[in-house]
């Protein structure tokens, strides 16, 4: 029966013999995806940017204005005393007359890494180590004048005096596992997004640093077997839900003096994901969560007497987006925020004295990212939710007679990098069909040359039988509208009843259907038979903060009832087979296949869930008790919202795939949920990618994963 059903998908959707046929190897390994180009630094002045060139031999100075080199500022084969050939990644100090460089890169976690680092005076054109020190050095930290620069390694902070060609240890307390200094934790790396909590003065005489304590920090343990007749295991720190934080404290070491300040904020401080000293003078801003994350304050500490004042503080009765913290930007005796207070997503000008001065947007719609702030012209730049939540466009607000002007003018997903102090701007555009456009603006938008148009890319895709994405609305199971897509074969016949494929994620504030082109497997998968739909429920992302919120304390419980619920409407439509369809899921999205099989009654034949969680008491501290709170405050939300626990309702074939290296969604979480179905006596499929972490990086790998995975669905539904 099932060569026979294999010889009619052959026969019913082959690819039209004049075009060229989509295979999932050339998918895996990146032929379809859209280049954009390598990554630029500002200048101080907002006129240039700095640039490292395809070999990562050279750094060059740009105009923005005229897209010509004005100078090169670094070259290995030029630089005295240089011992490479080429670099992996750099950064400039803020007067650009010094610059380090490194290679060596070794990374710790998905953003942290250490490696070799090389200091540059651009005005001697020499080149020298960083520093003689043993081990690599991480988080390289310049003062503003650009006459110091400090760094880690081992989790001790030291500081190099390049006037005086010398270097002191600043910290000596730092040890793995136990004390960080300057640097970030897991946790913090991971939910925060930051690696660096180390900030100068600006008169470059004090150092602020926030110093983990991790010793109270249960630990987790990673069996790797790399091919080894005994396996070793790697061991760190990582708070579960409930479980203890690292204690944080904010610290300031005088540098004149060779003396370190505690700063006076409360001791029960559970949170400090950033600190800054304000554009002038000593003040300190310390940003500190609760641990239910819903009481922010921004304090300003003296760093020099250690007494902070609150200059802003905001409660929610749910929980305050972290990002927002990032959105807090100083200039003169002002600063923005972005803050839900008003039920969207709106950004707010402050006075340094904690006084609210107006509201500069409004309206139904997010404001997504705080771009650039230009003190000169008193304008704002951000980008918002443009027609639909499907959609980005870059805007700009004049701060004193607010008006706002749209900067974009193509709809679709624009995002955009500023120059300092807003001057100009690289647009990065794309839609549905149209592969990623990088262009250069200036401040009112006028485009000045285009960057990359991914015009081969197009050539390419021009001879391919594409099948066609169009968006979709259907209903979640409180009647709401849903945004969604649904990919279907080149020659689809309505006439004929296809099985169906639904690819989701569903985690909060997150984002599947959006006006943005993309080739991934699932493509592929439309050639082999299926169509393919994905539906973005409540509870993400760009739809206000009540229709990304409604799931608090209720993880997989809105998000399943919705994908179960978009299943049996597409079930309804006479080109699907209800019979045979099946729901995909990474991650958050693995996680809700389990929620969705087990509370669907049968809705799906077959589910693919890669590297979920199975009960959020597995993981960490910040992300779980962000929307959960903690095992102890909510046993009934954790109960009803774990795989585990509803492993014998689960219904259709399942695969489980997980990395067992994964730092981030533990291999605890499918042994212990595969232990839990067969105690319930329920079959299932399984696949380990050895010592393998949770993207399960590489075309290879990435191959492997989806032939298996559409080998399963084609064999399973």
């Amino acid at each position: 029966m099932k060569n026979i059903l294999g010889l009619l998908f052959t026969a019913l959707f082959v690819v039209t013999a004049s075009a060229q046929r989509l295979e999932l190897r050339d998918i895996t390994a990146g032929k379809y995806s859209a280049k954009g180009v390598q990554s630029v630094v500002s200048s101080a002045d907002g006129e240039s940017y700095f640039q490292a060139n395809k070999e990562y031999s050279m750094i060059v100075k740009y105009s923005y204005k005229t897209g010509l080199p004005t100078d090169t500022v670094f070259n290995v084969k030029k630089a005295r005393e240089c011992t490479f050939d080429s670099f992996q990644g750099f950064l400039i100090s803020p007067d650009e007359k010094r610059l380090v460089v490194y290679n060596d890169y070794e990374p710790v976690y998905r953003h942290s890494f250490k490696a070799n680092y090389y200091y540059y005076d651009i005005r001697r054109n020499l080149v020298r180590k960083l520093t003689e020190q043993p081990g690599k050095q991480s988080i390289p930290t310049f003062s503003h004048d650009g006459r110091m620069l400090a760094f880690v390694i081992d989790n001790n902070i030291w500081l190099a005096k390049f006037d005086y060609d010398t270097e002191s240890q600043v910290t000596k307390d730092g040890e793995w596992n136990k004390i960080i200094n300057g640097a970030t934790d897991w946790v913090y790396e991971e939910e925060f997004g930051t690696t660096r909590l180390m900030d100068f003065s600006a008169d470059g005489r004090l150092l602020a640093f926030v110093r983990s304590d991790e010793t109270n920090v249960p630990q987790y343990s990673m069996q790797m077997y790399e091919n080894k007749l005994y396996p070793s295991l790697f061991t760190f720190k990582y708070p579960k839900a409930g479980e203890f934080n690292s204690k944080v404290t904010c610290n300031v070491f005088d540098i004149d003096s060779k003396t370190i300040r505690k700063m006076n904020i409360p001791e029960n401080t559970e949170y400090i994901p950033r600190i800054e000293f304000l554009p002038t003078g000593d003040e300190l801003a310390i940003f500190t969560l609760n641990r239910e994350q819903n009481k922010f304050d921004m304090y300003l500490a003296n760093a020099r007497s250690s007494v902070a004042r609150s200059a802003l503080h905001e409660d929610n009765d749910r929980y305050i987006d972290s990002d927002f913290i990032n959105s807090i930007n100083f200039f003169g005796n002002q600063f923005t925020y972005l803050s839900e207070k008003s039920g969207y997503t709106q950004l707010y000008l402050y006075e340094t004295t904690g006084v609210m001065q107006k509201q500069l947007t409004s309206g139904n719609v997010d404001v997504t990212e705080l771009l650039a702030i230009d003190p000169i012209s008193k304008a704002i730049f951000y980008e918002a939710v443009d027609k639909t939540p499907m959609q980005r466009a870059i805007y700009k607000v004049d701060i004193v007679k607010g008006a706002i002007t749209k900067l974009s003018a193509k709809a679709g997903t624009n995002s955009a990098q500023f120059s300092k102090n807003g001057k100009y701007y690289i647009n990065s555009y794309t839609n549905l069909s149209t592969p990623r456009i990088v262009t250069v603006h200036d401040a009112i938008g006028k485009e000045l040359r285009v960057l990359q148009d991914n015009s081969a890319l197009k050539n390419t895709l021009a001879a391919i039988s594409l099948p066609t994405k169009e968006f979709i609305t259907v209903k979640a199971a409180d009647g709401q509208d849903l945004n969604g897509y649904m990919i279907k074969p080149v020659n689809f016949n309505p006439s004929q009843k296809y099985p169906l494929v639904m690819i989701q994620y569903s985690g909060p504030n997150s984002q599947q259907v959006v006006d943005r082109y993309g080739i991934d497997w699932t493509d592929y998968l439309a050639t082999q038979g299926f169509i393919i739909a994905c539906v973005d429920g409540r509870g993400t992302g760009a739809r206000g903060q009540d229709f990304r919120k409604c799931t608090y304390m209720n993880l997989g419980i809105y998000e399943s009832d919705d994908q179960v619920a978009a299943a049996k409407h597409f079930a309804s439509l006479p080109y699907i087979d209800g019979s045979k369809i099946a729901i995909w899921g990474w991650s958050y999205g693995g996680y809700n296949v389990l929620m969705s099989m087990s509370r669907g009654n049968g809705t799906f034949k077959a589910g693919v869930a890669i590297a979920p969680v199975t009960d959020w008491k597995f993981y960490d501290t910040v992300y779980a008790e962000r929307f959960m709170r903690t095992p102890q405050q909510n046993a009934a939300g954790y109960q009803a919202g774990s795989p585990i626990n509803l492993a014998n309702k689960l219904e259709g074939n399942l695969l489980l795939i997980h990395g067992s290296a994964d730092d981030n969604v533990h291999f605890q979480n499918s042994m212990n949920y595969a232990a839990a179905l067969v105690k319930a006596n329920k079959q299932f499929d399984m696949f380990v990618f050895t010592d393998k972490d949770h993207s399960i990086r590489g075309a290879a790998n990435r191959a492997y994963l989806y032939e298996k995975v559409i080998k399963y669905l084609k064999t399973n539904m």
